[in-house]
């Protein structure tokens, strides 16, 4: 039954592409909302890319994006709410998909 193999070999490897570029666009998007929230901060170059990856390291804390929303939420303080980091992760994360297949 080669085709049947075959058909089940290439739905493993479209998981597995589709799980890794599922995981890429998190980070990215992660690392974009580090860069808008550094620049509410008032970070720029080196600090705000440093921010920006501890953004995109607080996301291995636990599934799901709760994690960043907390940490950004306590690192801003009032200058957003939650409701609108979570509105900048929902954008973010179409612009992170776009620059992700263009340079595929």
């Amino acid at each position: 039954m080669p085709s049947f193999d075959d058909r089940e070999n290439a739905f493993e490897s479209k998981f597995a592409h589709d799980a890794d570029m599922q995981f890429r666009a998190e980070a990215r998007r992660n690392k974009l909302l580090g860069l808008w929230a550094a620049e509410l901060m008032g970070k720029s170059g080196d600090d705000a890319a440093e921010y920006a990856a501890s953004v995109v390291a607080a996301d291995f804390e636990e599934a799901g994006s709760d994690d960043v929303v907390r940490k950004v939420a306590a690192d801003l303080g009032s200058t957003a709410t939650e409701d609108e980091i979570r509105a900048k992760l929902t954008a973010l994360m179409i612009e992170a998909k776009s620059q992700l297949m263009s340079e595929i």
